[in-house]
């Protein structure tokens, strides 16, 4: 089975550059450029892990971690962040709104890939 994985983020080289390289590692991709789309994404392709960034348009990464933790309780879906902000307060923020994960930018496909197999390996034991 291909997991699928949603890349939110405004920046579409950094979409089409994960996209392709998740592809290649055999995932299945859907992608969102901003924080609405990404709701939708959620909604309808039921992304088994999300790779979020926190500066988003519409909806900014905080709000659509917060919808997707209040709206999506149909299963645990891993939000692994990757993002440029490196403040120490939005890190305790995205942990204390259940983030799973979170990458700072520049990010090696090394360290995605990592985060992405961790959730991977967690997700029979939070889905029983």
């Amino acid at each position: 089975m291909a997991y699928k994985i949603l890349v939110v983020d405004d920046d579409k080289d950094i979409v089409d550059s994960l996209h392709s390289k998740l592809t290649r590692e055999g995932y299945q991709v859907v992608s969102a450029f901003d924080g609405e789309e990404a709701l939708v994404r959620v909604k309808e392709d039921n992304p088994d892990v999300i790779l979020l960034d926190l500066m988003l348009p519409k909806l900014n990464g905080f709000d659509v971690l917060k919808e997707t933790r209040e709206r999506f309780k149909d299963k645990w879906r891993p939000i692994i962040i990757i993002s440029a902000n490196l403040e120490l307060d939005a890190l305790k923020k995205c942990y204390d709104m259940e983030a799973d994960h979170y990458l700072t930018k520049p990010v090696t496909m090394e360290k995605i890939l990592q985060g992405i197999e961790t959730m991977i390996s967690l997700i029979p034991l939070r889905n029983n």
